[in-house]
């Protein structure tokens, strides 16, 4: 399955630009848009955004001075299908969505579309059952005779709060709740020892092949073994639903500990959290992983200072998720939180994610701890147009402003990771490790 986007009018006419994995697509007069319109004065710097998870499309107006508009109608956002023709000023894009004759993850399709035999066509509209109350539904399928894994809102939304039972495991109670699923404490039967279970449920209907990828992308992962990145043991599937089986961690999310102590912590704390976030980072990043999703919720602390114990879990999970397409699209609701941490190439390239990412994301964290605020300048209802724009073109709030009591120093060396700029950056987690160090221990 694919989603091209045609230009079919305006002075770039020709040009096409074709999705097959989940990405976004920024169309502005700014350099750094896909589709960059420089001298089109109709258009924004950052006009508005389009996010592909094939078959799925979803458009929303970044606040734009004079809109778009989707077959001659003005929007804020909306679905896109195949046919529809998104227009600014004299440039019109059309909508194409297209599906070979064999899925993508089908080593017959792939090698027929090496060689420019696979057929296209339409995606075929099938009907899905829900794998957990039967309820059926109409999905966008490759081809008529496809299976696919479905999940009802219903019982997706039950399914987080009461998860099914895991074989082998003794479930305990639910730890909390997130986008792909919920997190369970459970005791394994075979020694009873503790972990923790997080259940990863789709958006969307997804195909078999889908959620074999996703499941190797999960055992790529698994391979990170490091004291400050909680441990894999194993994952599998029951009834249709994805799970993964890891350490379980005493403490708590550093968001929970913050919230605890008034929204913030004292930078001792946050520092000694942070250095050792870095240390697994960049561990990480020389193996070739990335983290992607890097904030408070995502890193495990455990005991009580100065004995604190971090531990980063859900490693590389945010992008096996999102690229197998079990999330569909996920800027459709005005939840700017996902994309709140991102930094400005991640927003812009989804699938070209770096470890500068990371370094952008772990300052994010960092300043979010110290402060209880995030470093942009915008409201705490923020939605996803005011947090993407901010993201792109506002200027962090300098630590000082908001917590001067905080050593200058050690500002400046989370402050360094907030660059929109990569090479502004610190070059590694670990340089920036020691950094933090060294202005810390001067106070």
């Amino acid at each position: 399955m694919r989603v091209t986007l045609n230009v079919v009018a305006g002075p770039q006419t020709g040009r096409a630009f074709t999705f097959d994995q989940h990405d976004t697509f920024m169309i502005g007069r700014s350099e750094d848009s896909h589709f960059c319109l420089p001298h089109d004065r109709f258009f924004s710097r950052h006009h508005c955004i389009v996010e592909i998870a094939p078959p799925q499309a979803f458009l929303r107006d970044l606040g734009s001075t004079n809109g778009t508009f989707v077959n001659g109608l003005r929007v804020d956002s909306t679905y896109l299908k195949h046919g529809d023709r998104i227009q600014g000023g004299e440039t019109v894009l059309e909508v194409q969505v297209i599906a070979d004759k064999f899925d993508r993850y089908n080593e017959v399709a792939t090698s027929q579309s090496q060689h420019g035999l696979s057929e296209k066509t339409e995606p075929s509209l099938i009907t899905v059952a829900c794998i957990n109350c039967g309820l059926p539904a109409q999905a966008e399928a490759s081809r008529p005779d496809a299976k696919l894994s479905y999940l009802c809102e219903n019982c997706r939304e039950q399914l987080k709060k009461n998860p099914q039972p895991i074989p082998n495991y003794q479930m305990i109670k639910v730890l909390g709740q997130g986008g792909m699923g919920s997190v369970m404490l459970a005791r394994a039967v075979a020694d009873g020892k503790l972990v923790a279970i997080k259940t990863l449920l789709p958006e969307v209907a997804v195909s078999e092949q889908s959620l074999k990828r996703f499941m190797r992308e999960i055992e790529v992962s698994s391979s990170l073994q490091h004291p400050n990145i909680v441990s894999y043991i194993e994952h599998g599937t029951h009834n249709g639903i994805v799970y993964l089986v890891t350490e379980y961690v005493a403490g708590m999310d550093a968001a929970r500990l913050a919230k605890q102590r008034g929204g913030k912590l004292p930078y001792q704390q946050v520092v000694k959290v942070i250095e050792q976030t870095l240390a697994a980072l960049d561990f990480a990043h020389n193996l070739g992983f990335v983290h992607r999703d890097i904030k408070e919720q995502n890193i495990l602390v455990d005991g009580t200072y100065p004995h604190l114990v971090s531990k980063l879990t859900d490693f590389g999970l945010s992008k096996s998720y999102k690229q197998t397409g079990m999330s569909g699209v996920t800027m459709v609701g005005d939840v700017a939180g996902t994309i709140a941490y991102m930094p400005p190439e991640q927003v812009r390239d989804f699938k070209e994610v770096r470890p500068p990412a990371d370094i952008y994301g772990i300052g994010m964290t960092a300043y979010s701890l110290l402060t209880g605020a995030h470093a942009l300048d915008i409201s705490p209802n923020a939605g996803i147009s005011e947090t993407v724009k901010a993201i792109f073109e506002k200027p962090i709030i300098p630590i000082s402003k908001r917590m001067p009591d905080v050593p200058l120093k050690v500002c400046a060396v989370i402050e360094t990771a907030l660059a929109k700029q990569t090479e502004l950056r610190w070059r590694n987690a670990g340089e920036m490790r020691e950094a933090l160090l060294r202005s810390a221990s001067e106070f």
